[in-house]
């Protein structure tokens, strides 16, 4: 799931922004008189206009947190919810000027058009989404303009260029840093075309190429890259701890989050193809041929949290022998009777509740709503480009891919409808493949042994996203299991948010003690 680090306001403030947003979004009558006309005439830096190709999908983004360009602003935040159109173009560029106005068929997150929208302070930008490689609007090569910040009162009509270009990546120079770069057999086969898996890695500080080392695969949250290695290595604190005596000589990994419809989860997937078999048996192999000097199981180990305490847990259960331990943090739903407050088995709709409320997405820690899960996947529609959350890149997106069948047009499946909410009872029997509870149920006779003394799972009681119901749930039926009985370490920490224990030291501490245990064996 996403980083909530966004939801700091006190409690008094939070209620009060609660009001105020959704007056301002829930009802256009209630703006009549306080709304306005916005146009907008957009060209082409004339530096770029090379770098311009006709198809892709145009965002105008608008928000009131005019801190951080609203580029950056996707997540709906809801101390101060961006507002964002979107429409597909198939001839970009060929005219001097396009005009963006309420007469295009746009998607938005909006119950308003652009002839109503309210008055208010805002910060405004365009993206040009024109890459069909990556899955999220933020890949590189995309352009997009500077932002302008408005005081907007009466009919405005701005002018905007796209002038700015995405770079490419690059990952951070150091000398315990490297990058990995690998072409898979199997999933270029699967997409009839090359598909390169990226990877980082931390080497120990006192790395001896000559020697065999444990080694450690960190998972991100969602859609985290390989380069996030940087922020390790930018933490001074970190990296005094790394460099000294007392840091764990461990190989560090850090896998990317990047796949055909958002984060691949690290899993076979019928709509994203074979992750999990290209990360187990040709990733991993050739990263460990180059680096640790090893193949050994008994000293690897994976980790993360959210989206990666998932994934994680995931690697674990589903290849029991090429793992040693899992560290799993407020890992997504890892069953799907609490898919967050959903049952995906029983109830009707995901947007709302047998009593007809929206259910909520997310919370803050004192257990008030933020976001209902409706509002929250509208922004995964006006991201896709097939206008729903099908291809958004985003979090429903990537678990359609991974747990859906094929669907139409290339998509998956959806397992709920992207504008009712009306769940599809037969996808969500075919997600049961990831239910872990239900994959327990059926593989415990095979697998239990082999994951005694290996899985750890750390949860806050209020965390953000709900996902603390279906960790309980599975953590009662571990309880039930016999031949062997489960071992597994579970730990809840109340009024605690989600992923607010995780961190890399601390994981790498639960490594070495692992490794001590092992030793001892």
């Amino acid at each position: 799931m996403t980083n909530p680090s966004l939801l700091k306001p006190p409690k008094p403030v939070r209620i009060l922004l609660c009001l105020i947003f959704l007056a301002m979004f829930s009802s256009v009558e209630l703006f009549a008189q306080n709304t306005s006309e916005l146009k907008v005439e957009l060209s082409i830096g004339e530096n770029q206009k090379e770098h311009v190709k006709p198809k892709g999908r145009l965002f105008l983004l608008i928000t009131s947190n005019k801190q951080r360009e609203p580029r950056f602003q996707l997540f709906p935040n809801p101390w101060a919810l961006p507002i964002h159109f979107a429409v597909n173009f198939d001839n970009f560029g060929s005219s001097e000027k396009v005009i963006l106005d309420s007469q295009l068929e746009w998607s938005k997150t909006s119950s308003f058009n652009l002839d109503k929208l309210p008055h208010g302070d805002y910060a405004v930008q365009i993206l040009w989404d024109q890459d069909f490689e990556e899955s999220r609007i933020d890949a590189p090569g995309n352009m997009f303009s500077k932002p302008q910040h408005i005081n907007f009162k009466e009919n405005t009509t701005l002018q905007f260029s796209l002038t700015e270009v995405i770079p490419e990546r690059k990952l951070i120079e150091h000398e315990l840093v490297k990058e990995v770069s690998f072409t898979s057999d199997t999933l270029s086969k699967f997409w009839s075309k090359p598909m390169v898996l990226k990877a980082s890695v931390l080497l120990p500080s006192n790395y001896d190429n000559s020697k065999a080392y444990p080694i450690r695969y960190n998972v991100a949250g969602y859609g985290g890259r390989y380069t996030r290695v940087a922020d390790l290595v930018n933490d001074k604190e970190f990296m005094s701890w790394w460099n000294s005596d007392t840091s764990p000589q461990v190989i560090n990994v850090f896998l990317d989050g990047e796949g055909p419809f958002g984060d691949s989860y690290q899993m076979d997937s019928d709509n994203s193809g074979p992750y999990g078999y290209a990360l187990i048996y040709e990733l991993i192999p050739h990263i460990e041929n180059t680096y640790r000097n090893s193949k050994a199981s008994e000293t690897r180990f994976v980790d993360g949290c959210s989206t990666g305490g998932w994934v994680s847990l995931g690697l674990q259960l589903y290849y029991p022998d090429e793992f040693n331990g899992v560290f799993s943090y407020s890992p997504d739903s890892i069953e799907f009777e609490n898919y967050q407050l959903t049952n995906i088995y029983k109830d009707k709709n995901i947007y709302t509740n047998e009593f007809g409320y929206l259910r909520p997405c997310f919370r803050d820690t004192y257990g008030e709503p933020l976001m209902s899960m409706k509002t929250f996947t509208q922004f995964e529609n006006v991201q896709g480009y097939s206008g729903t959350y099908l291809d958004s890149g985003d979090q429903f997106s990537a678990h359609t891919a991974l747990y859906s069948p094929k669907g139409e047009n290339g998509l998956p499946k959806p397992l709920f409808d992207p504008v009712s909410g009306d769940i599809d009872s037969e996808v969500a029997e075919y997600w049961k493949k990831y239910d872990f509870k239900l994959y327990l149920k059926e593989n415990w006779d095979r697998i239990g042994d082999k994951l005694q003394g290996k899985i750890y799972i750390w949860m806050g009681d209020m965390d953000h996203f709900y996902l603390n119901m279906a960790t309980r749930e599975f953590q009662t039926y571990l309880e039930t299991t016999s031949n062997p009985k489960s071992d597994a370490v579970i730990e809840f920490t109340a009024m605690e948010g989600h992923c607010s224990y995780f961190n890399h030291k601390r994981v790498l501490e639960q490594i070495e003690e692992r490794l001590k245990k092992i030793s001892q064996q």
